[in-house]
């Protein structure tokens, strides 16, 4: 059996599963009982300094778009960090710990943006025993408004300085938890590396609004009439979130930083995804919130099936495998054609495939007056839209045509493209010229 101890930044934790900083691990309860159901880590939820007390809202906190058939696919939340105290998070922190020794326990941060502060409560969790903090550079929200939050998150001199701070003055691992609202991920993770952090998580929240009430006209959740932005996150921010630390990954500038994954882990296929992007581990937060924290213990029977498929031994064999076939646009190969091929055992007539290629693609699905569908050699782009909207899976699939055979959509031989890298077609050579 695969194993899939995970020792991410030299914090042992017996898999790659963590829940994020979030409503599931606010307190002690909480995350004793995420431990006993399977969870190899956790990020407490995130806490703040001493002073004012945080106050969040009174009302609902969470929008979400669901699916047609109901299932969650993203959960907008307007809710700030912990409004519990910092002493009995602390103290709680410590007990859980003590007794869950060989479980992950991150402690997330967001203190303003001065050294004293960031001095103060290092020391203080320090004194826990957590195994390491992670800077909450990314919550889009309420707190972004007070300058900290993805208000720090957006500035990488700000990311540098404040994670040099956190070095000098913690012996704990230190992550850096970016956000995704900004033009480029790659210039705050840098940032993140020249301060000396450990690793980078990612990603935060989206800044969204989910929908609007069009009887009182107003942003939901509402509180009292009104509404705000909030955080995305779920299911729906996962290919965003998959590019993100693709990016970062693949950059020599932060070539081999870390990376924990975060962004609608689902499934232990999601998991897997992300760690062959580069992520080191996984963090989760939506589909506990919308499965309970058992969900971990498919996510764990199925990575561990799907790595003892492929040989993996480590969960280290898995991650970053996909990086070096990342690439940009332009290196893609113009010698690969396919053509769409329908099973006709397996179609059922329903015409989705037609009406979308049809009505908005190439016109490249015959309609025969008995609802027979077939493929137009000679129209087809490969545009795989067929695939997409078929209910029935792999009944259309796109068929390589060998190199030497001429497309009938263009009459060129395959193989025939000259290296696109000189092709006049490619931007970057007509740059060049």
């Amino acid at each position: 059996m695969a194993n899939l101890t995970s020792n991410f930044i030299g914090i042992k934790s017996p898999n790659p599963f963590w829940l994020a900083s979030a409503p599931p691990t606010d307190k002690e309860y909480n995350v004793r009982r995420a431990y006993e159901a399977g969870w190899g880590g956790v990020v407490w939820k995130t806490l703040g300094a001493e002073g004012p007390p945080v106050v969040n809202v009174n009302g609902p906190r969470y929008g979400v778009i669901h699916g047609a058939d109901r299932r969650v696919l993203g959960i907008n939340n307007i809710e700030l960090i912990t409004d519990r105290p910092l002493e009995v998070n602390l103290r709680e922190i410590k007990s859980v710990k003590r007794d869950y020794p060989d479980r992950a326990l991150v402690v997330s941060l967001m203190v303003p943006c001065d050294e004293d502060s960031w001095k103060a409560i290092l020391a203080r969790v320090e004194d826990t025993g957590a195994d390491g903090v992670e800077l909450n550079f990314g919550c889009p929200h309420g707190m972004a408004e007070r300058g900290m939050g993805s208000a720090v998150g957006q500035v990488p001199e700000y990311i540098e300085m404040v994670t040099r701070w956190v070095k000098q003055h913690s012996r704990m691992p230190c992550i850096v938890k970016l956000t995704p609202n900004i033009t480029d991920i790659r210039k705050p993770a840098e940032a993140a590396k020249r301060g000396g952090a450990d690793a980078v998580s990612l990603i935060n929240t989206i800044n969204s609004i989910t929908s609007v009430d069009l009887d009182d006209f107003a942003p939901e959740p509402k509180i009292d009439g009104k509404g705000t932005h909030g955080g995305y996150c779920g299911p729906a921010v996962k290919p965003i979130a998959l590019n993100m630390v693709a990016e970062i990954a693949r950059s020599p500038a932060t070539a081999g930083l870390p990376i924990s994954g975060i962004g609608g882990v689902t499934t232990w296929r999601d998991a897997a995804e992300f760690m062959a992007l580069g992520a080191g581990n996984v963090q989760v937060c939506t589909a506990a919130m919308t499965y309970g924290f058992k969900v971990v213990q498919e996510m764990i029977s199925g990575l561990s099936d799907y790595m003892d498929r492929k040989g993996f031994t480590s969960t280290a064999d898995l991650v970053g495998r996909a990086v070096p076939n990342v690439t940009d646009w332009q290196y893609l190969n113009l010698n690969y054609v396919t053509k769409a091929v329908i099973n006709q055992d397996d179609c059922i007539k329903c015409g989705r495939c037609y009406a979308a290629c049809e009505d908005t693609s190439h016109q490249a699905i015959a309609m025969s007056p008995d609802r027979v569908f077939t493929v137009k050699d000679e129209e087809c782009v490969a545009c795989n839209l067929c695939v997409d909207v078929c209910p029935v899976e792999n009944c259309i699939t796109m068929k390589e045509l060998p190199k030497g055979a001429v497309d009938p959509r263009t009459g060129q031989v395959v193989g025939d493209y000259a290296n696109w890298t000189t092709h006049p077609n490619n931007p970057s050579a007509q740059a060049a010229e």
